[in-house]
């Protein structure tokens, strides 16, 4: 009896598995036929579903606009409220991460940026002062910071940023304080000696340069950039441009100028340098560092609130004798404060000695921030807190 229940079993099997392959067999077919049974939509269909969505997303685009203006109005100082970048960066950020495309995450990022931008603008115009002209770099962080609604003022050195802030001219400037590459960006550096201002928000952008003319490259005889550019590029330009003069100038803006209008010539600069000037990109990403950075400080007197992911700048004089710089960065070590810069910088006149431009992640305002900085304060001869401000994601 067992070897018949066996023989039966098997045989029921064979037969569920033969119409298992006989469903498998059909189902492309089913789903063929389904598919050439469904009538694709006209050119007027589809503009008639596009008209009713734009009308939908301009409901919803002016509903996170009023939200956002609401939010500001109902703190008890609207102008602090103004800038909250951190708010505006875990918006996009949680968009970001349900994005399914087709649109990039720059795209969608610098809509909303956009829509940010105009709901502040709503409540205050908030004044910016870059370095420039137009379409540099620095002009990109300010864009992705504070919006193209924001009343964004070029001026010519990083100085002049500063001496705008100061002055009461503009809220904010926004000026680059370190390069992957590069490192640090001494004029920004040496300004916050001179002058009490806060570093109140960063922004880290990716630097992509090209080489940008209106010639094929083998008749460029001349290539325009400003220095910090050509360093990031010297070993491509070394390989391909050996025969091409280097010219500096004070922008990457101003050398897309000289490409434009100059025969022969080209410049280092951005791809959107290449579009407002009309040029085309004769070879991209020639920068030798492909993760090529620079951090940018957003400088005010706005004072943001702790977010748990913060950093603090720090500007520290200290006694020059042995041991003083090593005595005084062991706070650190004692307190679990992870120092992440350190740049040194020889003082001015007779006296001996440096400053230190130091940055750490933490906020002041967190006990073991409060130890460090009280250690650090016993030793030192000068000691400004240049300030605490959430740490921001590299953009594309």
């Amino acid at each position: 009896m067992a070897k018949k229940k066996t023989a039966a079993t098997r045989s029921t099997a064979r037969r569920t598995s033969s119409k298992a392959a006989i469903s498998v067999k059909k189902t492309p077919s089913k789903l063929a036929a389904s598919g050439s049974s469904r009538k694709k939509k006209s050119p007027q269909q589809l503009q008639a579903a596009a008209a009713k969505i734009d009308l939908e997303i301009l409901r919803l685009i002016n509903q996170r606009a009023q939200l956002s203006i609401d939010w500001i109005e109902a703190h008890d100082d609207p102008r602090q409220a103004l800038f909250s970048p951190q708010l505006e960066d875990e918006a996009i950020s949680r968009m970001l991460q349900k994005n399914t495309g087709p649109l990039s995450t720059l795209a969608i990022s610098g809509a909303m940026r956009h829509v940010f931008s105009g709901a502040r603008r709503k409540v205050r115009l908030q004044r910016v002062a870059y370095l420039g002209p137009a379409f540099s770099y620095s002009h990109q962080a300010a864009i992705e910071r504070f919006g193209e609604a924001a009343d964004l003022i070029p001026v010519s050195t990083i100085a002049s940023v500063f001496e705008e802030v100061n002055r009461g001219h503009v809220e904010f400037g926004i000026v680059p304080i370190e390069n992957s590459t590069d490192g640090r960006i001494v004029d920004t550096l040496d300004m916050f000696t001179r002058l009490p201002l806060r570093i109140c928000g960063e922004v880290q952008l990716s630097v992509n340069h090209n080489l940008l003319a209106r010639c094929p490259r083998g008749e460029i005889t001349e290539i325009y950039s400003k220095p910090q550019a050509f360093s990031q590029c010297r070993n491509w330009l070394n390989r391909h441009m050996p025969h091409a003069r280097l010219h500096d100038v004070t922008s990457t803006s101003t050398a897309a100028q000289l490409a434009r209008d100059k025969p022969g010539a080209a410049a280092i600069a951005s791809g959107r340098a290449a579009v407002e000037y009309n040029l085309e990109v004769v070879a991209a990403d020639v920068q030798d560092n492909k993760n090529n950075v620079t951090r940018f400080a957003v400088i005010g007197d706005h004072i943001p609130k702790m977010t748990g992911v913060d950093r603090t700048a720090l500007l520290l004089q200290i006694p020059h004798k042995p041991g003083a710089l090593s005595d005084a960065l062991v706070a650190f070590k004692n307190n679990k404060v992870n120092l992440s810069w350190i740049e040194s910088f020889p003082l001015r006149g007779p006296e001996s000695g440096y400053l230190f431009f130091l940055d750490f992640e933490g906020h002041q305002t967190e006990m073991k921030v409060k130890k460090t900085l009280e250690h650090l304060q016993k030793s030192a001869v000068r000691m400004e807190v240049l300030g605490s401000f959430p740490r921001s994601e590299i953009l594309p």
